[in-house]
């Protein structure tokens, strides 16, 4: 993968931060490999994940992409055919999941682009934004599932049985193929697992609509089909919640449920003898699975620079798994002020 070109003002800006004894951990494109510098300032880069991962995931996507398409026409024919609310709310749901997976492939696909001076850290929001995007039409697709359910409770459309159950089977064997191959992927990618779920959501409609053309064979009563449908729209609202609160909380810059500003103080305080007093300290995500962290600290006395920057970086490698981090240190107070913490 290629490296952004180095920047000759970050060269002017390292030999600033050297004379004012503020050292930093800098801010390096996703797509880098670790690396180390002899120089004042620290580096920690060593990423906890690699691109092999990446490029599998975007196979997998490409793969389950070719399956749902490719069945979508089939069940949309047969939605009209036998009349089943289940089996077109299904086949409604997979062209959501066709164009969910499409815009998913893209997002990797471009994700892997090198940085940029304009974009410090590469392109790997994209599939955060994927992310955020795919889980918001599944709470679209749910509206339209109930809403065209509570309408068949007061205008029942006749359902032919048999068309249905024959489509609902293959239709879930698609989705079971699909979903075997999505199961593979990385799981703590949100991309990923929004596609999964998607897929995951499918199938469940799939079953719905088996179940429902079963009942309408075996009793003949219809209203087992928009019943059913209602509960697979309830099922896709909870997934659909979980990612669009995941990526938006990234989205917005928040701080990873498992990376406490005051954890990280009191763990640094005590842990790190290098380290007198930790402030300012702001953690944040580019993806689901990167972390970033910031902060400000007091050397303990006859500690350097370097040596309470290597600390802090290891510290938070080690015990939080945190590779890209940016250390202030200072001698004096704080010109920024207060933290997070209300001190510095």
């Amino acid at each position: 993968m290629p490296h952004a070109p180095h920047d000759p003002v970050n060269q002017d800006a390292h030999r600033h931060d050297a004379e004012s004894r503020h050292a930093h951990a800098h801010a390096q494109p996703p797509n880098r490999s670790a690396h180390g510098h002899g120089h004042e300032h620290g580096h920690s880069h060593g990423h906890g994940h690699s691109h092999t991962s990446g490029v599998t995931d975007q196979k997998r996507i490409g793969i389950a992409f070719v399956l749902i398409a490719a069945f979508m026409v089939v069940e949309l024919i047969g939605g009209l055919l036998s009349g089943s609310l289940a089996l077109l709310a299904d086949a409604g749901h997979m062209v959501s999941d066709a164009a969910a997976l499409a815009f998913s492939w893209i997002a990797i696909h471009y994700g892997k682009r090198p940085a940029t001076l304009q974009l410090s850290y590469g392109y790997k929001r994209l599939e955060v934004l994927a992310a955020f995007v795919n889980g918001c039409a599944l709470f679209v697709i749910a509206a339209w599932i109930v809403f065209e359910a509570i309408r068949r409770f007061y205008q029942p459309v006749p359902v032919v049985g048999m068309p249905m159950l024959v489509v609902a089977f293959a239709g879930l064997l698609a989705n079971i193929a699909a979903f075997a191959v999505l199961h593979g992927g990385n799981r703590d990618n949100l991309n990923m697992r929004g596609a999964w779920l998607h897929v995951l959501g499918d199938m469940l409609g799939s079953v719905a609509a088996i179940v429902a053309a079963c009942v309408i064979l075996a009793t003949g009563w219809t209203p087992i089909d928009p019943i059913l449908s209602i509960f697979v729209a309830v099922i896709i609202l909870k997934s659909a919640w979980g990612i669009v609160k995941s990526s938006a909380h990234i989205l917005l810059e928040g701080a990873p449920a498992e990376l406490s500003s005051e954890d990280i103080k009191r763990d640094l305080e005590a842990n790190v003898p290098e380290v007198r007093n930790a402030h300012h300290i702001h953690a944040w995500s580019i993806t689901g699975e990167r972390h970033m962290v910031t902060l400000h600290v007091y050397p303990a006395a006859g500690v350097s620079t370097r040596q309470a920057v290597v600390a802090v970086q290891q510290r938070l490698a080690t015990r939080f798994a945190v590779d890209h981090v940016t250390v202030q240190v200072e001698d004096e107070g704080c010109p920024d002020g207060p933290g997070p913490e209300g001190r510095c």
